[in-house]
């Protein structure tokens, strides 16, 4: 665990350059606005450890699939979003000395994030080799308000001489991906041009054709005064640049303004692409860098309006949630239903940018809190309208009549995860794609959406979950065979609780949507059913069937849920009771070491328990939190918000604040030595659960919103925004009770403390806490 984030509540802070940390750094201080963004590299050269990371939403490229034993069924490829051309370089010399933190001394360094505006600042002094010093100021952002363009303000001032300062802003196409299977290179230039104010490059990926043209426009400032000295273009294979060279006297100061802009085929016809990249450029040159700046701050003030949680007491706590608030709304903003939240979103190219049933599970209810209903709706879209593929998922590994098993990692609906304990048996992922459509309905009531999409979705899963069980005559009971959990610590196991769980739970959702999409779309449902061949008496009767007799894994003696068949055959050490040299498992055992444990990676019965919550009392959730808890590495993100969220709903407050802080400050802190290799984007959705569903206790039950809130010892209050079927409630949870504010035309009915409210429009209630 690092400690070298300086605390603030606004601004993430590091003081000193420490070479040992910045590839957490680069994850750390990522910038990104939904449509492109980049890890926090540096605009000078940097010959130290670092990874290049720039990255295009949407735009990915099929890398073949590199296994040692090739198993039928196997995807061929990996889908990994793209490390794209390089925008940010300002390579910089002093009298041909080129400035390289790496090989200078740095006597001062500060790197801030500044999350309520929205833009990474970096300050230092450093002495070359050759003795020559140097000021930097470099300011850039990725524009909220314009998401296809950024801008970077880079400032030096020298020191102790007076000379030649050459600075060469430039455009990089030539870049690979670390991820690379066969380190082979992604991009073919199509095209490029240098002028002596900027320039571009025209990429294409290979086999999936995207075009990206990146370009730039540039303007010099010294002594205050705006300059054109002599450019000397410079033009190399998948490259431009511009060599300025400036006289400079000692103490005066010299700034490049370089926008920037980034357009993609996706979003412009491909023979339009770079008269459209000129215009870009040049309307946002026109503004110039103070006016888009200004601009940024004000579409992070409308983001933050809705989206922030104020924290009184605990500073610590009050940056680390913006933190991760500021994160995801840089990973994704809803306009685009063709995209989707990958697990580092743009910070890292380590699970290749693809989608995850994470973003069902825990980003959806984010969404559906803080923004527009059609944000999360557009999610279910991407989803919906890659189904097809999803049917033909699951007819390779020989499923049929229309059933559907989504993969587990993909970028347009295709599998390309490719080890095959995740691939053929992590098939819970299916489950959470329902259960978001289940979500998204009970929180905005909109029902169409089941008539519209919902309702072919939830049968072409239910269809896979049928197919999937077989009967077992040992036992009398449906099972379901060899199979892996949310804990992949468990692989090719048999009759895992939660997945059991989910498919019935799926069968039994399925039919009580069809019966209210007949009632309330009767025409729809049946252009429905004539289209997917549904055959509602006979398949109908095997979902009931099969919920009727699924085999549970459960022990009497100790009263839980098993989290499968034969779980209590491993030896029962605790995790308190491993030397810390063991941890975390995944670095320091052997694969074969960990499935023999009972060490559970993330929750896996206990992530049941909160999904479906409102069928256990409260001494179930006890026992099965008490036992699974102690034997839980926690060596995923995902684990520690559902923790926090159950050790809430059991009035465990102690242990549901140290699990907020460890979900919370699981990258500022880097918790699992792995922040390097990006930030854990679709964790930080269970960060704002932990606040929320934890700490706030918010549910939502018989179509309202409740509340049981409790507040940590440490905090004074904290408050938040929450969106609900038309009202926007400000709720403020203190030690004496909660303030609910209801700041719209629309009246809200609400369940504090386990007693209904109303909240009248554009007025305020207190409930004191008894």
């Amino acid at each position: 665990m690092k400690n070298y984030i300086k605390a603030d509540e606004w601004s993430i802070i590091e003081e000193g350059f420490d070479a040992h940390h910045h590839q957490i750094s680069e994850s750390i201080f990522s910038l990104g606005n939904g449509r492109m963004g980049q890890r926090a590299n540096f605009e000078e050269a940097y010959s130290g450890q670092s990874l290049l990371g720039n990255y295009i939403a949407g735009v990915y490229y099929p890398d073949k699939t590199r296994v040692g034993w090739w198993k039928n069924g196997y995807p061929e490829y990996f889908a990994k979003v793209l490390n794209a051309a390089n925008w940010t370089t300002i390579d910089v010399s002093l009298e041909g000395e080129q400035l390289d933190l790496a090989k200078c001394a740095v006597s001062s360094f500060t790197r801030q994030l500044n999350m309520k505006e929205g833009y990474l600042k970096r300050n230092f002094r450093a002495r070359t080799e050759g003795g020559r010093e140097v000021e930097v100021e470099a300011i850039r952002f990725c524009s909220m308000a314009d998401d296809e363009t950024a801008a970077i303000k880079y400032t030096i001032t020298p020191l102790n001489f007076s000379g030649t300062i050459t600075l060469a802003p430039a455009i990089d196409g030539d870049v690979v991906n670390k991820d690379s299977n066969y380190d082979e290179k992604f991009w073919d230039e199509v095209s490029k041009a240098s002028r002596p104010d900027g320039g571009y490059v025209v990429m294409r990926t290979k086999k999936t054709g995207f075009e990206v043209a990146t370009g730039m426009k540039f303007s010099i400032v010294q002594n205050g005064k705006a300059v054109q000295p002599p450019a000397e273009a410079v033009v190399k294979e998948k490259y431009i640049a511009s060599l300025i060279k400036l006289q400079v006297q000692q103490g005066q100061s010299v700034s490049i303004v370089k926008y920037v802009a980034n357009l993609s085929s996706q979003n412009h016809p491909v023979q339009k692409l770079t008269e459209n990249l000129e215009l870009t450029l040049a309307r946002v040159s026109a503004k110039g860098f103070d006016t888009m700046l200004a601009e940024q701050a004000a579409a992070w003030a409308k983001k933050w309006e809705r989206n922030d949680i104020i924290i009184e007491g605990d500073v610590s706590a009050q940056q680390a949630i913006r933190f991760n608030i500021f994160q995801l709304n840089q990973t994704y903003t809803g306009e685009d239903d063709r995209l989707n939240i990958g697990p580092k979103g743009f910070t890292g190219e380590k699970y290749g940018g693809s989608t995850y049933w994470d973003t069902e599970a825990y980003c959806v209810p984010f969404y559906l809190a803080t923004a527009h209903p059609k944000v999360t709706r557009n999610l279910l879209l991407y989803r919906y309208k890659q189904l097809g593929k999803a049917i033909e998922n699951a007819a390779l590994l020989g499923f049929k009549n229309g059933a559907a098993l989504y993969p587990m990692v993909t970028m347009d609906g295709t599998e390309c995860h490719n080890e095959w304990e995740i691939t053929f048996e992590e098939i819970h992922r299916n489950g959470a794609i329902a259960y978001a459509i289940f979500n998204y309905v009970r929180y905005t009531a909109d029902e169409t959406y089941l008539a519209d999409y919902g309702l072919e979705v939830l049968i072409a899963i239910a269809r896979f979950w049928s197919q999937r069980v077989n009967w077992s005559a040992n036992k009398g009971k449906y099972v379901m065979l060899g199979v892996t959990g949310p804990n992949e610590y468990e692989n090719n196991i048999n009759n895992n609780w939660y997945t059991n769980t989910l498919a019935a739970w799926c069968m039994g959702y399925a039919m009580e949507v069809a019966e209210k999409v007949k009632a309330l779309a009767p025409e729809k449902y049946e252009a429905l059913i004539a289209k997917i061949n549904f055959d509602e008496g006979t398949e109908t009767a095997k979902f009931k069937d099969i919920i009727e007799k699924m085999h549970y894994p459960y022990d009497d003696d100790l009263q839980v849920f098993l989290q499968q068949d034969g779980y209590l055959d491993k030896e029962q050490i605790l995790v308190k009771d491993l030397p810390a040299a063991d941890r975390p498992l995944n670095q320091k055992w052997s694969w074969d070491r960990i499935l023999r444990s009972c060490y559970i990676k993330q929750a896996d019965v206990l992530q049941g328990i909160y999904f479906f919550e409102d069928r256990f009392d409260t001494e179930t959730i006890r026992r099965n939190f008490d036992f699974y808890e102690p034997r839980t590495v926690h060596e995923s993100s995902l684990s520690p918000c559902v923790h926090a969220i159950l050790a809430a709903r059991l009035g465990d407050e102690a242990r549901a604040y140290e699990f907020y802080l460890r979900t919370a400050r699981l990258d500022l802190d880097d918790y699992n030595n792995d922040t390097e290799d990006g930030c854990h984007i679709t964790s930080m959705a269970g960060t704002w659960m932990s606040v929320i569903e934890g700490f706030a206790g918010m549910r939502v039950r018989d179509g309202k919103l409740s509340f049981q809130p409790f507040i940590p010892e440490k905090w004074a209050s904290f408050s938040f925004h929450i969106g609900f079927r038309g009202a926007l409630l400000h709720i403020k949870v203190s030690k004496h009770g909660v303030q609910i504010s209801n700041i719209s035309d629309k009246p809200a009915d609400v369940v504090v403390y386990g007693k209904g409210q109303v909240v009248g429009p554009n007025s305020e209630l207190t409930i004191n806490k008894d």
